[in-house]
């Protein structure tokens, strides 16, 4: 199904550059022919039904991820952030042995129990070239339930999980999000990737909907504000997907200016909640409005988004075609408009399962169909969702249930501050209390005092944190998440 849609930008897009990196530019017929070479290596040099990829991104990655699903295999990309122990305890669970990988990487592949094969090891460019003079071959038969890729939860809180992701689900969460975006959507496009491969939200927004669109991708390797706004500026960026830290390092640099942004159309973000001062500065900063989305790696990943025509600031917009979403109390039962509860979603994104993991599946996938994410929310009246936390991060304080993400998006309207985490410490009296560390506009240093007087104005008195730490930088994961686990290593 995937391949077979990268064999019709072959045909009807060859010559359209599909992705340009910082090591090469890759044409949709030479992508093709890259990818089944890389489908002869894995069918010929590599065992087992599933094979892993440690590669940044780039038009080698979109080539092996495509070329394992072209020859029978389940590709699982690789956190390229983890240590070698790290990666053996995913290696192991999902029975990997061997891993396409690049020299950079060579240390850490030492350490794997996996056989490593090198890309520089395989002679690509001349192989490609002799694929380049014939018809690519037929892509194999699947079915919609049939797994198409394999994706590790990161595991910041506990061991992490192989999210598995059929055909089904990524075909159908690329098409409902190129219904809900269809006007942005429209002309050229030319994409920024700069999310690693190895998260749900680069693979599907920046691998696999460029190809459906038959658009270009512009992939940087890592992030790095400079080279962002650079890369914007002189390929003519259409649309922006990062997460809320990126956004922020932009927004820190002085030379930018409205001229950069000239050509995007629109800009999204996802992976955690975005501060209201990072969307008013872009705005005001560059003319360009930021719009919230809303997934996660259970879900293929989009279920809800912020569009060019319905946008509500604050909120992570409607959902998208074919997505239900229902807000639950703790016993279940669905909840109104404006009422806070769990986010419960179903759609046909919705994964498979945890691989090999039917107890953990079973606990977050009811026998409706109905996965619950772990996630505190509310719909208005018309039907936009707005995240105000993790269930799992709920504080109880003195008895009363507070929920880190309504004191963090008070934080955040502070016009010093950038990004607020709040967290939970013990108190001998109140059970616990919440603690505040926050992210600071450059020059600004605004005082605990100030802050605690600020957030006083919009909190309950036993909502205002204890304690506010103010730092020039917050610990993230791979996929930019604040880690909240470090910050209370931290206190």
């Amino acid at each position: 199904m995937l391949v077979n849609r990268l064999l019709e930008a072959y045909e009807h897009a060859g010559h359209v550059t599909a992705v340009d990196d910082t090591f090469r530019s890759l044409t949709y017929k030479q992508v093709t022919a890259l990818a089944g070479v890389m489908r002869d290596v894995i069918d010929r040099r590599t065992t087992g039904d599933r094979v892993g990829i440690l590669l940044p991104a780039s038009g080698a990655f979109a080539a092996t991820f495509f070329g394992a699903q072209w020859a029978g295999r389940v590709p699982i990309p690789l956190n390229l952030l983890l240590n070698a122990e790290e990666l053996q305890t995913i290696i192991a669970d999902a029975g990997i042995e061997s891993v396409l990988t690049i020299r950079h990487f060579e240390k850490t592949a030492g350490e794997i129990s996996a056989k490593p094969l090198f890309l520089e090891d395989l002679s690509l460019r001349r192989r490609a070239l002799f694929k380049l003079l014939g018809r690519p071959a037929k892509a194999p038969a699947t079915q919609a339930d049939d797994v198409a890729v394999i994706l590790y939860t990161s595991g910041t809180t506990a061991k992490p999980k192989g999210v598995q992701l059929t055909y089904g689900n990524l075909v159908s969460n690329c098409l409902d999000a190129q219904q809900a975006l269809a006007s942005a959507l429209d002309g050229e496009n030319r994409f920024l990737n700069v999310l690693p491969p190895f998260h749900v939200f680069g693979l599907t927004a920046c691998v696999l909907l460029p190809v459906f669109l038959k658009a270009t991708v512009y992939a940087l390797p890592r992030f790095h504000a400079v080279e962002v706004v650079k890369t914007i500026a002189a390929k003519g960026v259409t649309l922006m997907v990062a997460i809320p830290s990126m956004y922020a390092a932009i927004l820190k640099l002085k030379s930018v200016s409205r001229e950069t942004f000239k050509t995007v159309r629109i800009a999204m973000s996802g992976g955690e909640p975005l501060p209201e001062a990072v969307a008013r500065g872009f705005e005001d900063r560059f003319g360009v409005k930021i719009r919230q989305g809303y997934g996660l790696t259970e879900t293929s990943p989009v279920l809800s988004v912020c569009t060019l025509e319905a946008t509500k600031d604050g909120t992570v917009g409607r959902p998208i075609p074919n997505v239900e979403v229902r807000i639950a109390g703790s016993d279940g039962a669905a909840l109104g408009a404006g009422a806070d509860g769990e986010i419960l979603v179903r759609g046909p994104g919705v994964m498979k399962g945890y691989f090999r993991n039917p107890e953990e599946t079973s606990r977050v996938i009811d026998k409706e169909g109905w996965f619950h994410t772990g996630d505190m929310g509310r719909l208005d009246e018309d039907g936009y969702l707005t995240i105000t936390g993790r269930l799992k991060e709920m504080l109880i304080v003195s008895g009363e249930n507070v929920y880190p993400r309504e004191i963090e998006a008070v934080l955040e309207q502070h016009p010093a501050v950038l990004q607020a985490a709040v967290i939970g410490v013990p108190d001998e009296s109140r059970g616990e209390v919440p603690a505040a560390f926050v992210l600071c506009a450059e020059g600004k240093a605004p005082t605990e005092t100030e802050l605690r007087n600020f957030a006083r104005q919009s909190l309950g008195g036993f909502k205002v944190p204890r304690q506010i730490r103010i730092s020039h930088e917050l610990p993230v994961g791979p996929t930019g998440k604040i880690l909240k686990r470090r910050l209370r290593e931290l206190l």
